[in-house]
């Protein structure tokens, strides 16, 4: 595939003022990590939790996990700080909050630019707001740094004066909505949080809806949603044995110059192909992190 793959199944959120949490991190099984410098922390507590996730961020003690920080808001005190002490962090991606127009999006490029960022580092964007969903698509498309949409489904529902509800209904429109622009534009998309860290079933069952909608992910709260996670948005052993034969039977078609493939009688497309590939590099990518853990 002409695109890295990289698992994101499970993005664990972290407070940046707890030590102890950030210690832990390094041995909790989830994709990747986000440092929170916002909602987790109090503000009398920020100066210090940016301190604290920056040295967590270059110490590199947490193997392959990709890490994310989310910074404070650019209409807060603290934003511009964030930014650019987040720079030169060497985390992978910086996340912006209530992210609503491309013209924020170039705002914190523009402020990663002027502090040295690496061209590696990516921006992530919350999708938490009425206003941000509505303009998703030009959100989306706003700079070739911005990677990955996250759902910010707790402020959404606030913002809607909606209800959370098992099959998420009140949703539905909003998540499609950022869904659709992030395909549109090649991002990564994860979903919001569950907040009831003790209805395991309730957990699994959200995140296998996602799944179905699309999401690459989940953004997690607590470390025991890690593993659940990780299983149901790993391909299984049955989806990876049928992209291989797919994958096979295409590139052994392509050799006998036929342009028809069939898998068990069934016809294969190009989308099908894709797919496959996709399935089989995920796979491989999380072989990877995990002998790297």
């Amino acid at each position: 595939m002409a695109q890295t793959v990289r698992p994101r199944r499970s993005v664990l959120y972290m407070p940046g003022a707890n030590t102890r949490a950030l210690e832990k991190a390094r041995t909790l099984p989830a994709d990747a990590l986000i440092f929170d410098l916002e909602d987790a922390v109090a503000p009398d507590s920020k100066a210090a939790a940016r301190a604290n996730v920056v040295a967590a961020a270059q110490s590199r003690s947490y193997g392959k996990r990709e890490i994310a920080i989310r910074c404070n808001g650019l209409t807060t005190e603290w934003g511009k700080a964030d930014i650019a002490a987040i720079a030169g962090s060497g985390a992978d991606a910086i996340l912006v909050p209530k992210v609503e127009s491309a013209a924020e999006v170039a705002s914190v490029v523009a402020l990663l630019d002027a502090a040295g960022a690496p061209a590696s580092m990516t921006v992530w964007a919350m999708m938490e707001t009425p206003r941000g969903i509505l303009r998703a698509e030009e959100i989306a498309g706003a700079h070739p740094r911005l990677a990955l949409f996250i759902m910010g489904t707790n402020d959404l529902v606030k913002d809607m004066r909606a209800r959370h509800t098992p099959m998420r209904l009140p949703m539905v429109t909003a998540l499609g909505l950022g869904m659709l622009a992030a395909r549109a534009y090649g991002l990564t998309i994860l979903d919001g949080v569950y907040n009831d860290i003790k209805d395991e079933a309730g957990f699994r069952a959200a995140c296998q809806q996602g799944l179905e909608m699309g999401f690459d992910g989940k953004t997690l709260i607590h470390p025991d949603q890690v593993e659940p996670c990780n299983e149901v948005f790993a391909p299984s052993s049955s989806e990876l044995e049928m992209a291989g034969r797919i994958v096979t039977a295409f590139k052994q078609a392509q050799a006998e110059g036929k342009g028809v493939v069939t898998v068990d009688g069934r016809m294969i497309e190009n989308l099908h192909v894709e797919q496959a590939e996709r399935a089989l590099a995920l796979a491989a990518a999380i072989r990877e992190l995990q002998a790297a853990a």
